[in-house]
């Protein structure tokens, strides 16, 4: 009897420590917020946009944990979407461009493109166990900027002599 009381006892305290360092431990995100692909000097007008669907069950594994954005084709995305939640604390995750993936439920026109934001399963469940199941569920929460991609200038002149040689 002795001998099963001292594993409940391990097992309880090693529960317990899992749930502090789980809880009360501030997880840094493996993807950083830098601003990297477009800077604030910039001429051209940055856009923003929400996802159109979401899927949050890090339960089931990796790569469960994401949001679908929709932009015009000739945009460029920052490189990193960003999950704002109440009490101003953010956090970002890696852009994945979906081509040729027909997905159940969402329709684009021919000028969009589809990208999938993928949050981190760890920051993930690490939310939900401090309370934000609901936040990560809000599509206001997550956005995605993009921005114009800039015009390339073609020299009419220089190609035509390149062309002559």
């Amino acid at each position: 009897m002795r001998r099963y009381q001292f594993f409940y006892l391990i097992f309880f305290i090693t529960l317990a420590v899992i749930l502090f360092f789980a809880l009360f431990i501030d997880v840094s995100p493996l993807v950083s917020c830098d601003k990297w692909k477009y800077s604030d000097t910039s001429s051209r007008k940055k856009y923003y946009t929400h996802p159109v669907d979401l899927v949050v069950t890090p339960w089931r594994g990796q790569h469960h944990v994401y949001g679908t954005f929709i932009i015009p084709n000739g945009y460029n995305n920052d490189g990193f979407f960003t999950l704002t939640l109440p009490g101003n604390k953010s956090y970002c995750g890696q852009l994945k461009t979906i081509a040729g993936i027909s997905i159940t439920g969402i329709y684009t026109q021919p000028q969009n493109y589809i990208i999938r934001g993928y949050l981190n399963t760890r920051i993930a469940i690490v939310l939900i166990l401090q309370g934000h199941f609901d936040d990560l569920k809000q599509p206001e929460n997550w956005k995605l900027g993009y921005f114009e991609k800039k015009k390339k200038k073609h020299n009419s002149k220089l190609i035509f002599q390149q062309y002559k040689q």
